[in-house]
C-alpha cells in the first residue's frame, strides 16, 4: 500500500511535472563532477546549490548525482542543460521500467543497477538514469555506492580507451558494468540452485520449500530488469543518433550479446527452479506414500490377528478348543505363523 500512496502524488498533474516517486535514501543530494580528456583528469565534489559545470568543447564532463528527492536541483539541471521535463519526470520515478530514448541533441537511458548485499545472501536493485549530451554524461542514483569504481580507476590511466573516447563511450562503459554485474548476481543464484538441487534429492522439508520460493522470487525480480535491457541496447544500436559514433557500434553489439546471454541464463534458471519445485513436491508425495504403505501393511497384518482374537474372545460356553490344555500357546503359534507368512509374501512382492 505504501507504493500506491507515493504514486498518488502524481495524480492529476500535467506531464513533465517533477515529483519524486519512491523512497528517500539520503538526507541531501550530492554531486560529483569528473572532467577528463587525454591530458588531464579533474574530480570535484559540488554542493547542491553550487554552480553547475558547463559543457566543454574539449573533453568529457561526467556529472554524477546521488539522491532524487530535491526537486530544486532537478529544476536547475533542466534549465541549465536544456533537459526535457519529461525525461526528468522519468528520472524521478524510481518504479519506471528500463527504457532508452534518443533525440537529436540528447539521449536518455534508464536501467536497473542490481548488486548483492548481506554477504551475497540478498539482491538489491537501484534505478540508474543516464542522460547523454555532446561531451556530457549525467548519471542519477538513488543512494550512495555504485558499481562504477572500476571505471573511475580506468579514468585515472591516461592511456585507456575511456580517456581517448567521447561521452558516448563513457555511456556504453557505464551500462556495460551494469550488465556485467548481472552475471555476478546470476552466478550467485546458480550456486544457490546447486545447493538446493543437492538438498531436494536428499530429505526435503518445509524450510527447503521456502528457500526455493525465495530464489524463484529473485529470478522473477531479475527478469523484470534483464529482459527490457534487450530493448534498451537494441534502441541504442538501431537509432542513427549523432550522439553515438560509428566506432562505438561494435561495443554496443557486444553489449547486446551479453544481454541476450544473461537473459538465456535467467530462463534456464527459471526452468531449473520449476523442476526443483516439482521434484520437491514429488519427493514429499513419495515420502507420504512410503509412510502410508507401511501403515497399510501394519494394518493388513493385524486384520487376521484381530479376527483370531475376536473369535476366541467370544464368551460362548460350548466352543471347541477352549478346554484344551495347549489352546493358548497354539493360538500364539498360529498368530506368529500368520504374521511371518504375510511378511514373507510382502517381501516376495517387493512391498517391503
Amino acid at each position: 500500500m505504501r507504493t500506491f500512496k507515493i504514486k498518488r502524488k502524481k495524480a492529476g498533474l500535467t506531464p513533465g511535472a517533477l515529483v519524486h516517486v519512491g523512497e528517500q535514501h539520503v538526507d541531501r543530494v550530492t554531486l560529483t563532477r569528473i572532467q577528463y580528456d587525454e591530458k588531464e583528469l579533474v574530480t570535484r565534489e559540488l554542493e547542491p546549490d553550487a554552480a553547475l559545470p558547463p559543457v566543454t568543447e574539449q573533453g568529457v564532463v561526467w556529472l554524477n548525482i546521488c539522491g532524487l528527492h530535491d526537486i530544486g536541483v532537478f529544476e536547475r539541471l533542466g534549465k541549465f542543460y536544456d533537459i526535457d521535463p519529461l525525461i526528468l519526470e522519468d528520472v524521478l520515478n524510481t518504479d519506471h521500467r528500463p527504457k532508452a530514448d534518443l533525440l537529436e541533441d540528447s539521449g536518455f537511458i534508464l536501467v536497473k543497477m542490481i548488486r548483492l548485499t548481506g554477504e551475497g545472501r540478498s539482491i538489491d536493485a537501484e534505478q540508474l538514469s543516464v542522460i547523454l549530451k555532446q561531451n556530457l554524461v549525467i548519471t542519477f542514483q538513488e543512494r550512495p555506492g555504485d558499481l562504477f569504481d572500476p571505471i573511475r580507476e580506468r579514468l585515472k590511466n591516461p592511456r585507456t580507451r575511456l580517456r581517448r573516447r567521447k561521452a558516448d563511450y563513457l555511456t556504453y562503459a557505464l551500462i556495460d558494468v551494469v550488465v556485467d554485474y548481472y552475471f555476478v548476481v546470476l552466478e550467485a543464484i546458480g550456486e544457490k540452485l546447486e545447493d538446493l538441487e543437492a538438498e531436494v534429492i536428499g530429505r526435503p522439508d518445509t524450510v527447503l520449500l521456502e528457500r526455493i520460493h525465495a530464489v524463484r522470487g529473485d529470478l522473477i525480480f531479475m527478469r523484470k530488469s534483464i529482459w527490457p535491457m534487450r530493448e534498451v541496447i537494441s534502441t541504442l544500436m538501431r537509432d542513427e543518433s549523432p550522439l553515438f559514433e560509428p566506432t562505438t557500434e561494435p561495443f554496443l553489439r557486444d553489449l547486446y550479446d551479453h544481454t541476450i546471454q544473461a537473459a538465456e541464463t535467467l530462463e534456464s534458471y527459471r526452468d531449473l527452479i520449476s523442476s526443483l519445485r516439482d521434484i520437491y513436491l514429488s519427493s514429499v508425495s513419495n515420502s507420504m506414500n512410503e509412510v502410508m504403505k507401511v501403515l497399510t501393511i501394519i494394518a493388513t497384518i493385524f486384520i487376521p490377528l484381530t479376527f483370531i482374537a475376536g473369535i476366541y474372545g467370544m464368551n460362548f460356553e460350548y466352543m471347541p478348543e477352549l478346554k484344551w490344555h495347549w489352546s493358548y500357546p497354539l493360538v500364539w503359534i498360529v498368530m506368529i505363523a500368520v504374521v511371518a507368512g504375510m511378511v514373507c509374501y510382502f517381501r516376495r512382492k517387493k512391498w517391503l
